[in-house]
């Protein structure tokens, strides 16, 4: 759709509500917002509240796709259609630790989405293989290990869109960390078991965020301040949080907020692929994942990622953590586009910005998606675009 002439009865901007609001859209921008009148025609009436689209920078799968599994042009699209549903406009979908040739494939793959300009894909997310075996989670050990010439090619790629790598200052040089700052790539410290001088020195060296704060990371010691110390210590870092209530204590996720500036904490999934399907089981490098009670774990017991969406993950910031509605929605939105440098475009609905917009009812329910302007779904028909 080129042009959209849009009526919200409550309308989130991404600073407060405003009430009977028009927004124009053309070519995927919002092009105007104003009052609305009695002789207004409008194309569409959205009644609920509109808000910004939501942004999820760590998304392993959905619609029973595993990125890994499937690093293709088509998994992409499955897993960005199977998050639709439930708000996500914008993602980076996540290939955990694998082999090269796996990530050589993603990375085509996320080329492909990138030339074709698919609805919803801004960049890829390498969680791994540079990560600690001490911490290393679902994630498979035989895969962990240095950086080569190989991942160097990956990472220096400039047709994949925004880059996040996810690795253990233990196991990676300061030297390269820069290395891949200067090459525009975010560094994000997890799965790792460092002290707090190897964290420091990492943030000193251009990492600035954590992955999915206090899981698989160092705690907080009276004589270590591990990882997680680094965290709470450098003002100018940004965490993703998993607020599903399995993977952190509801209290732990009140802490974190209280002790980081506001905008640097925001919300991720670390999704898999149950999510938007009726699947409960998979299977991540021949071990069966099964989904009970909300929980993805492995025949051990560990976790395995979640099956959280970003609207139920919202649920549950405004609900279970006492966050206002408001700081909520930019923990889903505003924030994550200023931490990948993208709030230029994402992450607000002002005019200039990209109509990424979600709308949700009293339950805070997703009953539309737009991305760049065009609904990719709607809770009437049950389907996407």
């Amino acid at each position: 759709m080129s042009t959209l002439r849009l009526l919200a009865r409550q309308f989130f901007d991404g600073e407060k509500i405003h009430h009977n609001k028009i927004l124009d859209i053309k070519q995927g921008k919002i092009t105007s917002i104003i009052n609305a009148d009695d002789n207004t025609i409008v194309d569409e009436i959205a009644e609920g509240l509109l808000v910004p689209g939501f942004i999820d920078l760590q998304v392993n799968g959905g619609g029973n796709v595993l990125f890994n599994d499937s690093p293709s042009l088509t998994g992409i699209k499955t897993i960005i259609d199977a998050h639709a549903k439930f708000g996500t406009t914008a993602m980076l979908p996540t290939l955990i630790t694998d082999t090269v040739e796996t990530m050589q494939q993603a990375a085509n793959a996320m080329s492909a989405a990138i030339a074709e300009k698919t609805l919803g894909i801004i960049g890829v997310h390498f969680e791994g293989p540079h990560l600690s075996l001490a911490k290393k989670g679902a994630h498979v050990a035989e895969h962990i290990r240095p950086i080569s010439t190989d991942e160097w090619q990956i990472f220096e790629r400039k047709d994949l869109g925004q880059i996040l790598v996810t690795l253990a200052p233990e196991n990676v040089s300061p030297a390269d960390i820069t290395r891949m700052v200067n090459l525009g790539i975010k560094v994000c410290l997890g799965h790792t078991n460092a002290d707090y001088k190897t964290a420091q020195q990492a943030i000193d060296a251009g990492a600035d965020g954590f992955t999915h704060l206090y899981n698989a990371m160092s705690a907080i010691q009276g004589r270590e301040p591990g990882v997680l110390g680094a965290a709470f210590l450098n003002d100018n870092t940004s965490c993703g949080l998993i607020i599903d209530g399995h993977h952190v204590d509801y209290t732990s996720c009140k802490i974190a907020l209280k002790i980081k500036p506001q905008g640097k904490v925001f919300l991720v999934t670390d999704a898999m692929p149950p999510v938007g399907c009726d699947e409960t089981t998979f299977k991540l490098f021949d071990r069966k994942v099964i989904l009970e009670n909300g929980k993805l774990t492995l025949p051990n017991g560990g976790l395995a990622g979640s099956a959280l969406d970003m609207a139920a993950g919202v649920r549950n910031i405004h609900q279970h953590l006492e966050v206002e509605l408001n700081e909520a929605l930019r923990m889903a939105s505003l924030y994550p586009a200023q931490y990948i440098n993208k709030a230029q475009q994402l992450g607000a609905l002002t005019v200039g910005k990209q109509a990424d917009m979600v709308l949700l009812n009293d339950e805070l329910e997703v009953q539309s998606t737009w991305i760049n302007g065009e609904k990719v779904w709607d809770s009437s028909n049950q389907g996407n675009r």
